[in-house]
């Protein structure tokens, strides 16, 4: 994972029906289409304790909340391109 930047996605409960299963297959296409896969350590996680705000989505150190199908992207993009 050295000199990989990080993506964990919340893989609760409360952040999985509000839509991380699709957020994930975005996240996943996104590094595969723009070639991130070997410069991203892209992961799930179990809680960020945050459910009211989910879905609930770091990026390294940054926690973006409310994640969804359109936002993603922009945020995505901002991190990486």
């Amino acid at each position: 994972m050295q000199n990989k930047r990080e993506i964990k996605i919340c893989l609760g409960s409360s952040c999985f029906s509000r839509g991380n299963k699709e957020i994930l297959q975005i996240i996943q296409t996104f590094l595969r289409e723009h070639k991130l896969e070997n410069k991203v350590y892209f992961h799930g996680a179990h809680c960020f304790s945050n459910c009211e705000n989910g879905p609930v989505v770091q990026i390294d150190d940054k926690i973006y909340e409310n994640v969804n199908q359109d936002n993603i992207i922009e945020y995505l993009g901002t991190e990486f391109l």
